[in-house]
């Protein structure tokens, strides 16, 4: 199976890059996600090997790094621990609900990609972070999107 290519958003405050460079082995548990087709990427789409852009979203909004998918999708076990932000009382445990995957850090961006310098380039025309109102966390990129952002962050 060919290799895909992600864009994985998430708050810097909450859990950014350097919290992911600051894991153990550099790798974390990709968790939280409460969408049901970013759940769907995750628990049927989402492979080990695959490639992650680590996209900081709210205030920063830009692409800061790269992660490879260590962990394919598995049920995320924050949806049945009442203490977690995550719980969800409704989620069976024979028929999870919510899925997680694993991903370790691979290489900061020299430059961190915008979206304005992302709206510049015609390679990402159709990228789907560039949607108005696209707010999901986790969205899949081509091979030619995955290389124009890299150009952009000077890491190609």
């Amino acid at each position: 199976m060919a290799r895909r290519y992600w864009l994985f958003k998430s708050d810097p405050e909450t859990f950014g890059w350097e919290h992911l460079v600051a894991s153990p082995g550099r790798t974390t548990r990709w968790d939280g996600v409460r969408n049901y087709q970013a759940r769907n990427s995750l628990r049927d789409e989402v492979r080990v090997g695959d490639r992650v852009l680590f996209y900081h979203s709210q205030t920063a909004r830009a692409v800061v790094g790269t992660a490879e998918v260590v962990r394919a999708g598995y049920p995320d076990p924050t949806q049945f621990d009442p203490r977690s932000p995550g719980f969800d009382p409704d989620s069976p445990k024979e028929v999870p609900r919510w899925y997680a995957v694993d991903l370790r850090a691979e290489e900061p961006l020299p430059t961190h990609v915008t979206l304005e310098a992302m709206r510049s380039v015609p390679a990402l025309r159709e990228f789907p972070l560039l949607r108005r109102g696209q707010r999901l966390s986790v969205l899949p990129v081509s091979a030619r999107e995955w290389e124009a952002v890299l150009r952009l962050g000077k890491l190609a």
